[in-house]
């Protein structure tokens, strides 16, 4: 895999260390966040490839940061994870462009797949761009 840039942005520590310690392996950049306004200046900053997004947080939720995101940044893929899940809220996030939605607890294998599957869409969705822009 290529070397990308991941963002973990969730409010417990060991979350973003656990997220952290199963991308170890992974060619990537891994950057955390403890809650939507940091991650947003890390993204102003340094845009990522791939962002893990917990929906609940303190001050500004997952909702209103995937929109941002993808407001501002289109070509970041963003995976959802949450401890509460629901249909509504993975309709919702899908709607916004969200690339996936996890259930937590996620083991080091959905994590890692999850990155995976996002990078290779972003790829394609370049690769696609590119090819649109060169048909004369």
């Amino acid at each position: 895999m290529n070397d990308y840039r991941v963002l973990v942005v969730d409010d417990e520590p060991v979350v973003r260390m656990c997220y952290a310690a199963a991308l170890a392996e992974s060619s990537c950049e891994l950057s955390t966040a403890k809650d939507g306004a940091e991650a947003l200046r890390a993204m102003q900053h340094d845009p990522c490839d791939v962002v893990f997004l917990d929906l609940r947080m303190p001050g500004e939720d997952g909702m209103s940061v995937l929109k941002q995101i993808k407001h501002q940044w289109p070509e970041s893929e963003v995976v959802i994870v949450t401890g509460y899940p629901s249909v509504d809220t993975a309709k919702e996030a899908v709607r916004l462009g969200a690339f996936d939605y996890l259930a937590k607890p996620v083991g080091p294998d959905d994590i890692v797949g999850a990155a995976r599957g996002a990078i290779t869409r972003k790829l394609w969705a370049l690769r696609d761009t590119i090819t649109t822009r060169s048909i004369p």
